[in-house]
């Protein structure tokens, strides 16, 4: 994996989230406890002072979506993690929850969260247009553009069509926001494209293409200064390394592992299923360096593909020694196939909201 962020642009105004106010909420102990005691209130809607799985519900769906999960009931894969975190509270029974209890998962889930972004920061970018107009006064701008335009093979295109694919050939290095966002499109593109008068009708060729799409790149540079856009920007390599520094060190995996295991479901003979592999998997994957399951498609992949080779999915349960050795073995050969065909994995996303809106995980209660 990267030690951490690259600075994708030169002017822009950036701020990193690494897990460092997390980790100092949940280290300051007083602070810790009274965040907990307002969450606790706000969830224990019949003031009993226990979390029944109903009062759990809201906890469990603003875990998921800090987790960077989609909403519960669509995604069977999905489900099975919030399962996996309800089960966290609940230890697999139909129980109530002291707050003791819930302090105690709450602070494993933040910890774990924080070290995911101190392992893969995210990068906060304000594009405002500096960067933007740089890079069209910049000797770089005609080449790179020409190179775009001969790469674009659109069947009676417009000359509009060829500006708005060559903008999706631009990225934040270059001060663009992301093109395909809809607000993009709609506030920032479309305007300068209004504004400049570039019609339907007018021929393309790359001498006109240059000329008009630098015309309609400096008004969105204008607008972008009138209307900056925040980006989270998030750049990783997922190329074996925190795997093979996992299994290098018998004493952590180990450890890992009986973790693990503690919160898997187990017959009466102690026995479990192989259908669990890959909840076990996605509950140890920042310790192994690897994100979350369904977070990176291409790792979705290499985890189906080495869990097909252990026919994970035959129903057959197993001892814990033996679910042990399968769930070592698929990590041995994610990291196989990982060293040889390392995934780059950069993504762009256009913040229209505070970054926590998605989940009230870390938001102030309203009691406080």
């Amino acid at each position: 994996m990267e030690e951490g962020p690259k600075p994708v642009t030169k002017s822009a105004e950036v701020e990193v989230m690494d897990g460092s106010d997390i980790m100092e909420l949940v280290e300051n102990d007083k602070v810790f406890s009274n965040f907990v005691d307002h969450k606790f209130r706000d969830l224990d809607r019949d003031c009993d002072g226990h979390l029944s799985l109903k009062e759990l519900q809201p906890a469990v769906a603003d875990i998921g979506a800090a987790l960077g999960l989609p909403a519960q009931g669509t995604s069977a894969d999905s489900d099975h993690i919030y399962a996996e975190v309800l089960s966290e509270f609940t230890h697999g029974k139909d129980r109530k929850v002291s707050k003791t209890e819930f302090k105690r998962v709450l602070s494993d889930f933040l910890i774990g969260m924080a070290a995911g972004l101190k392992r893969d920061p995210i990068v906060i970018l304000r594009i405002d247009g500096e960067d933007l107009l740089e890079f069209i006064d910049s000797p770089a701008f005609e080449p790179e553009m020409s190179s775009i335009f001969s790469e674009l093979e659109i069947p009676n295109g417009s000359l509009t069509d060829y500006i708005n694919k060559a903008f999706e050939k631009l990225t934040v290095d270059k001060g663009m926001p992301p093109v395909l966002d809809s607000w993009v499109t709609s506030n920032i593109i479309a305007p300068a494209l209004e504004s400049c008068g570039v019609g339907q009708d007018q021929p393309v060729s790359q001498e006109t293409f240059l000329v008009e799409f630098k015309k309609v790149a400096e008004t969105v540079a204008q607008r972008l200064k009138d209307q900056p856009v925040i980006v989270a920007h998030s750049e990783n390599t997922f190329d074996g390394t925190g795997i093979r520094r996992l299994l290098s060190n018998k004493f952590e995996l180990e450890k890992t592992l009986d973790t693990t295991l503690k919160s898997m479901p187990k017959d009466p003979h102690g026995r479990i299923s192989k259908n669990c592999v890959r909840l076990a998997l996605d509950q140890l994957a920042s310790s192994a360096g690897l994100p979350p399951f369904g977070a990176v498609f291409q790792m979705d992949e290499v985890l189906s593909e080495s869990c097909k080779m252990f026919d994970v999915d035959d129903g057959k349960v197993v001892k814990e020694d033996e679910f042990k050795k399968i769930v070592t073995e698929i990590l041995g050969s994610m990291m196989l196939q990982l060293e040889g065909n390392p995934i780059s994995v950069s993504t762009n996303s256009v913040v229209h909201e505070p970054l926590t809106s998605s989940s009230t995980l870390l938001q102030p209660s309203s009691s406080m």
